[in-house]
């Protein structure tokens, strides 16, 4: 299955993201250190959530490294355009993942430990008690390896077909609608995930070293618990905004 059918699809490395991921990877690692990121260092240590730790400019050069380019980045182009990017997210895992993170609920511990706290990008939770809205949506997910080699070390983890299911649910809630950005999805969401973890594959995508993973933007996808493995798991991340959510529930 393909992009279109599965939700997601993968590319081997190849010396394009080979030579951008040699040129990103000590940025990556400056950043773990970085007092400026120092509160995203979460999940008791096990977890840098690394948003715009990445220092690219919008063609995706790191220092003076390569521009982004490759299969999967033409990919994503074909699906849903390539704007200007954002700086990249940073995200590593350390062996012993996941501990509670600040402020987690015991519940929303227990989702992330056995869900992998899986989610659609851009759907946020706002609030006490939590409301979700379609507060980001993009245009596409792309993941690219930058370290750890271990299929077990907390790989992304994607919910195969699920993007059909929650493109249904979010087109019915929301096509037509004036401002779909103040519409509350909470009930519609958590409900579609449930069906989705109870009808769709969980499928593991170890990412190595430029290695890359292109998500349609309603996939369910997380993390999973570390099993096995030394070092970090290192994936950068691009998310570009989607031009509208019209657009979104186009994709």
């Amino acid at each position: 299955m393909g992009l279109k059918q599965a939700g997601w699809a993968r590319f081997d490395a190849e010396p394009a993201t080979l030579d951008w991921a040699a040129a990103a990877v000590p940025a990556a690692r400056a950043a773990l250190g970085d007092p400026a990121f120092a509160d995203m260092h979460q999940c008791e240590g096990t977890w840098f959530v690394g948003l715009d730790a990445l220092p690219n400019d919008a063609a995706g050069r790191v220092g003076g490294g390569p521009a982004l380019s490759g299969t999967a980045m033409r990919a994503a182009k074909a699906f849903g355009g390539w704007p200007d990017l954002h700086l990249a997210q940073v995200s590593v895992t350390f062996p012993g993942y996941p501990r509670p993170r600040a402020g987690e609920t015991e519940g929303g511990f227990r989702y992330r430990l056995k869900r992998d706290a899986a989610h659609v990008d851009g759907v946020l939770g706002v609030g006490s008690p939590k409301r979700r809205f379609v507060s980001e949506p993009h245009r596409w997910i792309l993941g690219i390896g930058l370290a750890g080699s271990d299929p077990r070390a907390a790989p992304l983890t994607v919910w195969e077909g699920s993007h059909t299911i929650m493109q249904h649910t979010f087109r019915r809630a929301l096509e037509g609608v004036e401002a779909p950005e103040n519409v509350d999805v909470t009930e519609a969401y958590v409900a579609t995930r449930a069906q989705c973890f109870e009808l769709c594959k969980r499928v593991p995508v170890p990412l190595q070293t430029g290695e890359a993973a292109l998500l349609h933007p309603m996939t369910l996808h997380g993390v999973a618990p570390w099993e096995q493995g030394e070092g970090a798991r290192m994936t950068a991340y691009f998310r570009p905004p989607a031009v509208s959510i019209a657009d979104w529930l186009k994709a």
